[in-house]
């Protein structure tokens, strides 16, 4: 094995792998959702005690703050980790299944968090070696609460608050089940999708199927929608601007001889540049609105604003990229081809400073990464060995950050 300057650090994360295990399954056995995670909370201030750190908690969300404190003035740099489950209910037969019927950890946040902790514990073990401070975000809230952006309202950036110097850069690791294990993967730029729901209620007026003539039937004005809608990616925004535009839900009536009085549909917006972001969210609301007057109809729409566009700085970005190469060697530190169409409130955080988040891949032993079931699957498993990996490059990136 080639020694490079974090061979060392490599060497601790393994040794710290059976608390990083045992903390990870703790969190899926007791999932919880949203912004307040208090039995995650407890655990991650239970897996810190004893490190040195500089310690706060969240007034408006369960979220958790630790700093630790280089033996030198220097820089922050922040290293975030999400806490929050999913409203699944478990199917993977795992010994250490989720116990609470409706809530898993089907998106490998506790892998994040106890990747997280187990990172801290390597570096203030290695505090003398740091010009600077670490700044370790547990966040709460992601599967759709916004919680990184609660905590950025909280302070998570304000070095006045936070006793550091000015926070410059910040990284996040997400797992993954569709990737090789070990494998981590970043990517200049956009790297994640911004999402926007909305919400298209159609107004008619109801009366018996058999005469439609004396109704006016919302039902084809909405059919009318969803292919108009579509039409409208294809036609008025560029092929270079990847959008993705899905009626989840199309509900109307209540039984086949009624013509119903309204028709609703609920779909999702995802693009990889505000431009595209904004003209479609004009767009949808114009487009059903016109439909709907064409069939005598009304139309409402609400438009939801979700989480902005992940875009990765650049240079940080390499940064990632040539630490992993250094970490886990040049076959398993890889430029991510595309990005994804998922969305991630870790964006909110790269708007206010330069960072990147990477993919790390757990596909689990003796599955082809084909078939693997992916994040947000009641069945998905997670390799943990890749866990070590995560702990390393986490604490590498602040290493080399601050040395």
């Amino acid at each position: 094995m080639t020694l490079t300057r974090f061979s060392a650090l490599a060497e601790a994360a393994r040794a710290a792998q059976p608390r990083t295990v045992a903390l990870r399954r703790a969190l899926h056995r007791h999932p919880e959702q949203g912004l307040e995670v208090p039995r995650t909370q407890a655990a991650v201030l239970r897996a810190l005690d004893g490190l040195g750190l500089r310690i706060s908690t969240g007034t408006s969300v369960g979220s958790v703050v630790a700093v630790l404190d280089g033996a030198r003035p220097g820089p922050a740099v922040l290293l975030r980790g999400d806490m929050d489950a999913l409203p699944l209910t478990e199917d993977t037969g795992l010994d250490f299944a989720s116990e609470t019927p409706g809530t898993m950890h089907a998106c490998g946040h506790d892998t994040h968090v106890a990747m997280l902790a187990s990172a801290a514990r390597v570096l203030s073990g290695r505090r003398e070696e740091l010009r600077g401070s670490v700044v370790f975000m547990f966040q709460p809230g992601e599967e759709g609460h916004h919680g990184a952006r609660f905590m950025l309202e909280e302070g998570v950036l304000d070095d006045a608050k936070l006793g550091t110097a000015p926070v410059e850069k910040a990284f996040a690791i997400h797992i993954t089940s569709t990737e090789v294990s070990g494998v981590l993967r970043c990517r200049r730029g956009p790297i994640m999708a911004a999402a926007d729901a909305f919400t298209v209620t159609v107004t008619g007026r109801g009366g018996h199927a058999s005469a439609p003539a004396d109704a006016v039937d919302p039902v084809p004005a909405a059919a009318a929608m969803v292919g108009a809608l579509q039409t409208v990616l294809t036609r008025r925004v560029s092929v270079f601007e990847p959008t993705v535009l899905t009626i989840g839900r199309i509900s109307a009536g209540t039984t086949n001889n009624i013509i119903p009085a309204t028709a609703e549909l609920e779909g999702t917006l995802r693009s990889l540049s505000e431009s595209a972001r904004q003209f479609m969210r004009a767009e949808i609301p114009r487009v059903c609105g016109h439909i709907a007057q064409a069939y005598g109809c009304t139309a409402e729409v609400a438009m939801g604003t979700g989480y902005p566009v992940t875009v990765n700085d650049d240079d940080v970005a390499d940064q990632v990229l040539r630490v992993g190469a250094e970490l886990l060697g040049p076959q398993r530190s890889a430029v991510m081809a595309n990005p994804l169409m998922g969305a991630e409130d870790f964006s909110y955080v790269l708007r206010q400073l330069p960072g990147a988040m990477a993919f790390l891949g757990a596909c689990p032993p003796g599955t082809a990464v084909a078939d693997a079931a992916p994040n947000h699957s009641n069945r998905v498993v997670f390799d943990e060995a890749a866990m070590a990996a995560g702990v390393a490059a986490y604490a590498a990136f602040a290493l080399d950050s601050l040395t």
